[in-house]
């Protein structure tokens, strides 16, 4: 079972602009200050969540899990597939850096049978009323 991590995406409030800056690179590389000790698992199939406006509504896959440097000056580069998979809505309180996610608690890919193509906050307001 995949190890997934979870993160704020910060300056962006929409998929749709996600999906364009992304477009553009041929990998989206997220840098942070602690790597995570469970590195390997999360290059076994793991992918970064993204947090956007208080609700988890899109994953790129991980594709590298890097460190450079030392002592306080190292960095971890996490590098993450060009491509953006949108995810059914799950709420999400803020918090500072990225978490760990059990595929468990991963919300489900929204295929092309689903509400897809719903705005973010409509999507958002059905799956609160338990009707999506």
């Amino acid at each position: 079972m995949a190890l997934h991590l979870i993160k704020l995406c910060v300056g962006i409030a929409k998929v749709e602009t996600l999906e364009r800056r992304v477009a553009k690179l041929p990998h989206l590389i997220v840098n942070t200050r602690m790597t995570p000790k469970r590195a390997t698992e999360l290059e076994d199939g793991g992918s970064l969540y993204w947090v956007m406006k208080g609700s988890v509504v899109a994953r790129q896959a991980i594709l590298d899990v890097t460190t450079r440097g030392e002592g306080k000056a190292s960095r971890c580069f996490i590098m993450l597939e060009n491509r953006v998979v949108r995810t059914a809505p799950q709420g999400r309180r803020p918090f500072q850096g990225w978490r760990y996610l059990e595929a468990k608690d991963a919300p489900p890919d929204l295929s092309s049978m689903d509400a897809g193509d719903l705005p973010d906050d409509l999507a958002k307001k059905l799956r609160e009323m338990g009707a999506w």
